[in-house]
């Protein structure tokens, strides 16, 4: 069975909030879809040069604590940018080097994409407690060098939505049961993306998507965080957002109402390493 746990809170809040910004600049476009023309490198840019500082004056304004996902790329591109967000007190993990797809990755190939990512986090100071896989996806080996490589937590993963747990290897069959492992002593906080801002949101040439009503997202993060509130003792609430998409000016004004409804309602508005130190399961 899995094993889930609970998130400690300060007294009289009721639900753990994470906003986790992925911090993606060029990498999503190159890593994730191949696209590689000037059009697509700048929304990246705006995510690094306009909509990352809109999103650190916004955290500031609240006094709120975000864990930015940061790939090796975004660092060695926009070094200032991400310096910048270490300078402002924010948590940073590790988020691939060019976004790559790691389930697509060999054994070989997925370690160097993982040492690459290290040793540009560790340009500009981080030692990162936290992993969040490029594409919210494992290969066969990724549980192995998340373990091997000494994190203490992971946000990749949607075996749960409102409570941390311990992942499972899994050998998935078809000609019987699928068989799960022994729960791994990293912790996993939950990601869905009912609660990413990306996928609704960005318009990809030929892919069908993107440009929805952008009120529909943010009343969906509302109703999951009031059911939370509700029913959840102990829950962790993980969004997902990207700063060259939250970063526009519709998306940022309509972030600002999601964290007033947030802190009116009980929310503990904090990194997911925080989050970590106040784990426990019964």
């Amino acid at each position: 069975m899995q094993v889930a746990g609970k998130v400690k809170l300060p007294q009289g809040k009721k639900v753990a909030v994470n906003i986790g910004v992925d911090f993606d600049a060029h990498s999503v476009w190159m890593g994730a879809f191949g696209l590689f023309t000037p059009a697509y490198m700048a929304r990246g840019e705006f995510g690094a040069e306009v909509g990352g500082p809109r999103l650190l004056k916004l955290f500031d304004k609240y006094g709120i604590k975000a864990t930015f996902f940061i790939p090796g790329h975004t660092v060695d591109t926009f070094p200032h940018a991400a310096k910048a967000v270490v300078e402002h007190g924010h948590e940073v993990g590790h988020h691939g080097y060019a976004h790559e797809n790691v389930s697509k990755l060999s054994a070989e190939e997925e370690e160097k994409v993982m040492v690459m990512g290290l040793e540009s986090l560790d340009r500009i100071g981080v030692k990162p407690r936290g992993y969040r896989s490029p594409a919210w996806d494992y290969s066969p080996n990724t549980l192995d060098l998340i373990e091997k490589y000494g994190f203490k937590y992971d946000s990749s993963l949607m075996a749960n939505d409102l409570h941390p747990y311990r992942p499972r290897r899994v050998e998935p069959r078809t000609d019987g049961p699928s068989v799960y492992g022994e729960p791994s002593h990293i912790v996993e906080f939950p990601v869905t993306w009912y609660l990413d801002d990306f996928p609704t949101q960005e318009l990809i040439l030929g892919s069908g998507g993107g440009l929805t009503d952008h009120e529909v997202f943010f009343r969906r993060c509302r109703d999951i965080f009031d059911y939370a509130v509700a029913n959840e003792e102990g829950a962790c609430y993980c969004l997902t957002v990207h700063p060259q998409t939250i970063g526009r000016a519709h998306m940022i004004t309509g972030l600002e109402r999601l964290i007033k409804h947030f802190l009116e309602n009980g929310a503990w508005i904090t990194t997911l390493g925080e989050m970590y130190d106040n784990y426990y399961e019964d």
